[in-house]
């Protein structure tokens, strides 16, 4: 059997609407805050959070923080998890965690674990894409296309020079 050529799913121009919508529903959510720490999972968790950082900024005249925060995605305990900025930096903090795509939940329960030993105010998630395949409990609070998929497709998120594309393989 031949490989499928994958389908595009989001074009930048989708996403940046996804994003830019999910802003604003952060921003009725939090209006009343000073300041939001928008942590991302590095790799196209980082590009995510960058654009929802952009997006946000344009939105209000909140402080929105970005962090980055690296996981082993396949062995999450095999490895520390490190952030950019010391865990304590957190405490009483409004947190939203951004990745790309929520495949089984693994990667962004680790991930949410290990924020909340900081003591944040709130914890919230944020995901581009949700396949809805999980084998985990979490969910994402800001999604931009729930999308139903079998467990042999997979989707991906990539960059190319600064556009964003979301595939199903």
């Amino acid at each position: 059997m031949e490989a499928k050529d994958p389908t595009l799913i989001l074009d930048h121009w989708q996403i940046e609407q996804k994003v830019r919508r999910m802003a604003h529903q952060m921003l009725e959510e939090h209006y009343k805050e000073k300041k939001i720490i928008v942590v991302a999972i590095k790799g196209m968790g980082t590009e995510i959070a960058q654009l929802l950082q952009t997006e946000f900024n344009k939105a209000s005249d909140i402080a929105c923080e970005l962090v980055h925060l690296e996981i082993n995605k396949e062995k999450p305990l095999s490895v520390a998890i490190q952030t950019s900025e010391p865990l304590s930096s957190l405490k009483g903090k409004v947190v939203i965690l951004v990745d790309d795509v929520l495949n089984s939940g693994r990667t962004l329960i680790h991930a949410a674990s290990h924020l909340l030993k900081s003591g944040p105010k709130s914890l919230s998630t944020f995901v581009l894409v949700d396949r809805i395949h999980r084998k985990f409990p979490i969910r994402a609070d800001y999604v931009g296309l729930t999308l139903s998929t079998n467990l042999k497709e997979h989707v991906t998120v990539e960059k190319a020079k600064s556009s964003l594309s979301a595939y199903l393989v």
